[in-house]
């Protein structure tokens, strides 16, 4: 019976650091990430993606104001992402940040972007899973809790 147990947890233990490392490995990076035409890309038709470029309740969110040089918004979001666990920040431009946050316990990725449109002087961002359907609202409590630190 103790042989049992041991092998059950040993699978158990085996298959949770399987999953976690194939989680990523079958989640490539997203094409058409990035600006165009002053524009990220529109959230795709599920509940695991917030954009201040969406409408909605589901996906829809404001964008933040600054004031003065886009280098200092870029700057204190850049400072915000280095500072938050389990982040890489895989491209950044001077209006520009394309950053992966990976989940703790799973190691699942989302990608998050931020592009600061400085004619109106507005931080555009998108928090996308790459993986699943609903995300139970994980993307949008992510850029509640950097708007909070961006507006602190």
């Amino acid at each position: 019976m103790i042989k049992l147990l041991i092998i059950v947890i040993v699978v158990l233990v085996g298959g949770f650091f399987l999953l976690r490392w194939l989680l990523p490995a079958i989640s490539p990076r997203p094409d058409g990430l990035g600006v165009e035409n002053g524009r990220l890309s529109p959230c795709p038709d599920k509940p695991n993606c917030v954009s201040t470029l969406s409408n909605g309740k589901t996906q829809g969110m404001d964008p933040l104001v600054y004031d003065g040089e886009t280098s200092n918004a870029h700057h204190q979001i850049t400072n915000i992402i280095n500072q938050t666990p389990n982040t890489t920040i895989i491209s950044t431009e001077s209006d520009y940040i394309y950053a992966e946050f990976r989940t703790p316990l799973l190691n699942l990725i989302d990608d998050v972007e931020f592009y600061f449109d400085s004619e109106n002087g507005l931080i555009h961002f998108r928090s996308a899973s790459r993986l699943g359907y609903g995300d139970l609202e994980a993307n949008r409590k992510r850029m509640n809790i950097i708007i909070e630190a961006y507006t602190r």
